[in-house]
């Protein structure tokens, strides 16, 4: 064909060129409307974020508020629906404002009413048959002038004062007589009889089984410190010095370590334990250095303690030295280790969980409320099958806490990218997704517990010691600490009164067969005692008998 001419060439070239024209003003259209849904987002997110901050700062506001007007609330886990509303209602109040003007159910919480009820007047409990009665005959001043002779007894009417008498020691003096045989030749070598030296827990020692039961649990027990057990003991005419207890304690738990360290590898072959661990300052030369107390409770067994020098992957070895199956712990990265071979397989806490939540109840009201409520649930269904058997514990969490659980995390999910990042909210909800596996483990074995409660309020028993006595005074200290809080905290588990129990552990240890020594763990201590080599030890201890007011043995 021919060459076009030339005005159709430039009708082509001007056709083309509105083309293109077209097409970079409909790119240019559309990349602007996608920048313009981008700010919109962008700006959706910053309003978002910009009221969740105001929030806050309302929130840090009431916060200041409550402090400087005293009004801090307590610090229980505890929960209901409705309280974020209160907290809200609370925080217009502080600030000066209307609380009647919010549209929350908290302005209804001013005018809700309780029912009446009958107060139930205390009744004064009868005292103890067990404790000794003292009679004293009350005599009219008249009837002492004119005889009793005179009058006649129409009546009595007797009335219980209870009253103390300051406590008291008693020394057993322990007296050997030596025999020889009357009708002994004079002149030959004769056997001289003597008694055998009577057993003490201390060998050589001066205080007796009673007395060093007593200082231990003054000691560990009630939370006395030596120096004002030694107050305590000089009002009572006694002049023993804390150094002198402290060397009592220090050779007593030498004692009774294998007994501890028997119930440690009787621990480890439960289905599953629960761990915990706290801080303690030792003594040092320049100043106090930190140590850790862990607690390891065997659910229905034993509740054991043991010192460590740091808190590392060490020290949880040698707690749980050659342990297969479940733990029950937090998610700290100390126990991460365990977990990597499945020969421990780990158990998250649900109250854990739940504290992230409690934590970001003040700056995230509306999300914690919902959180909490679902957990609230899982811990009111746990309460109702505490004391049912395994096999109904799994069925009633497969129908009833399962569906809570998926709920729950689903909801996580949603929420992740809604929060602001670094906030209390994100922070529980990533701990709760991150440990979604082990935080379902209890669903499918009813033997596991849905927390780790138990160990944290028996770590509770060396928190409230560390507030008496403050620090160690060594590492070795540590070993008398450890050992008796593991005694005592075993006994209140089986419902067992410490004073008789190390009395009578005390009695019966010197002597007692190494290879049989958990047999004496307050978990068996009642089978134990229903033995007869047991009962005859006990009763024929001379200690025992004086302390508890039996007559001694012919």
């Amino acid at each position: 064909m021919g060459a076009l001419p030339s005005h159709a060439q430039a009708a082509t070239d001007a056709a083309s060129t509105e083309s293109q024209d077209i097409e970079q003003v409909r790119r240019q259209r559309d990349e602007a409307l996608a920048q313009l849904a981008e700010l919109r987002e962008r700006l959706t997110q910053v309003e978002r974020s910009c009221a969740q901050y105001e929030k806050l700062v309302a929130l840090l506001q009431e916060a200041n508020e409550r402090l400087k007007r005293g009004l801090m609330g307590h610090t229980a886990e505890r929960f209901t629906p409705g309280d974020a509303q209160l907290s809200l209602a609370i925080l217009q109040l502080a600030l000066g404002g209307d609380a009647g003007s919010t549209d929350t159910p908290a302005a209804e919480a001013e005018t809700q009413t309780v029912g009446e009820h009958e107060r139930r007047k205390p009744v004064r409990k009868p005292i103890p048959e067990h404790v000794p009665r003292v009679p004293i005959e009350m005599i009219p001043e008249e009837v002492k002038r004119e005889g009793l002779d005179a009058f006649e007894v129409i009546g009595t009417e007797t009335r219980e004062v209870l009253e103390r008498r300051p406590a008291s020691a008693v020394v057993v003096q322990l007296i050997y007589p030596k025999f020889v045989r009357k009708d002994r030749e004079r002149d030959a070598a004769t056997d001289v009889l003597v008694a055998p030296v009577v057993e003490l827990p201390i060998e050589r020692g001066l205080a007796g089984p009673t007395l060093l039961a007593e200082t231990i649990v003054r000691r560990w027990a009630d939370h006395q410190p030596l120096s004002r057990q030694e107050g305590i003991l000089v009002r009572e005419g006694l002049a023993l010095s804390k150094s002198t207890l402290c060397g009592w304690h220090e050779t007593l738990a030498e004692l009774a370590t294998p007994l501890v360290e028997a119930m440690f590898i009787d621990a480890r072959s439960s289905p599953y334990l629960c761990v915990d661990a706290t801080g303690v300052l030792v003594q040092a030369p320049e100043r106090c250095k930190v140590g850790h107390f862990w607690v390891l409770v065997a659910p229905g067994k034993h509740v054991l303690y043991r010192y460590s020098a740091r808190h590392n992957s060490a020290a949880v070895d040698a707690l749980l030295a050659g342990y297969s199956g479940y733990l029950v712990a937090d998610a700290h990265a100390v126990y991460d280790h365990l977990f990597r071979d499945g020969q421990v397989t780990e158990v998250a806490c649900w109250s854990h969980c739940r504290r992230y939540w409690f934590t970001a109840l003040e700056s995230d009201p509306d999300r914690a409320e919902q959180a909490l409520t679902i957990v609230g649930e899982l811990f009111r269904i746990e309460r109702t099958i505490a004391d049912a058997p395994r096999k109904k514990r799994e069925s009633i969490r497969q129908v009833r806490s399962r569906p809570l659980v998926e709920r729950f995390f689903e909801w996580c999910e949603s929420q992740r990218d809604e929060v602001l990042d670094q906030s209390p909210a994100a922070t529980a909800i990533g701990y709760a997704l991150n440990q979604r596996l082990a935080l379902c483990r209890f669903l499918d074995d009813g033997r596991l517990p849905l927390h780790n409660n138990i160990s944290e309020l028996n770590l509770r028993r060396q928190v409230l010691g560390r507030r008496n006595w403050l620090f160690l005074g060594s590492e070795d200290g540590a070993l008398a600490n450890t050992t008796f809080v593991s005694l005592l905290a075993s006994c209140r588990l089986h419902d067992i009164e410490p004073l008789g129990y190390l009395r009578d552990l005390f009695c019966l240890l010197p002597s007692w067969p190494r290879h049989r020594v958990l047999d004496l763990a307050p978990a068996y201590w009642q089978q134990t005692l229903e033995q007869v080599e047991t009962q005859h030890k006990l009763d024929t201890n001379v200690f025992r008998r004086v302390t508890l007011g039996l007559p001694p043995l012919g």
